[in-house]
């Protein structure tokens, strides 16, 4: 198989705004279309003043705590907004191109996009290894069926 699609439920997901700072969590916060990583979270960057934090299923409170203990004007906890899929594998950037306008070969790894993908808006997150992608709980189905159709060329 050379592409491996992966449902990655309930993982937390907090939008915050920053009015200023140069850290979250313990992360460095990251620059325009770009996320960055570490203490087992995400940062993602979705506009000024505006990040997704990211994290393994089960730590809302935890993280909502410790981000309004730091200088985080607001928290809130968007976990059931998106669901979260891992797609991987050595054709993964070629399934996204039948439905992405992003040029995949000339984004690297740290790259981080809210764009459209087969009509739908996504959050993409290119990574070293797969692709992180975020799409709305109302087209998760529609998406899981595209996903499925894009792959099967590349599926033996």
């Amino acid at each position: 198989m050379t592409v491996e699609a992966v449902h990655e439920p309930f993982r937390t997901q907090l939008t915050v705004r920053l009015r200023q700072g140069d850290t979250l969590l313990g992360v460095d916060l990251p620059t325009p279309c770009t996320f960055t990583s570490g203490h087992g979270v995400d940062v993602l960057w979705m506009g000024p003043d505006e990040y997704l934090v990211l994290a393994e299923p089960g730590r809302q409170a935890e993280l909502e705590a410790a981000l309004l203990r730091e200088s985080a004007l607001a928290v809130v906890d968007v976990s059931a907004q998106r669901n979260v899929y891992r797609l991987a594998g050595s054709h993964a950037a070629d399934v996204l191109a039948h439905g992405c306008s992003i040029d995949l070969e000339v984004s690297p790894p740290g790259t981080c996009v809210q764009t459209l993908l087969a009509r739908t808006g996504i959050v993409l997150m290119v990574r070293e290894e797969d692709f992180t992608i975020l799409v709305r709980q109302s087209f998760s189905d529609y998406f899981t069926a595209w996903l499925a159709d894009a792959s099967l060329e590349y599926v033996s």
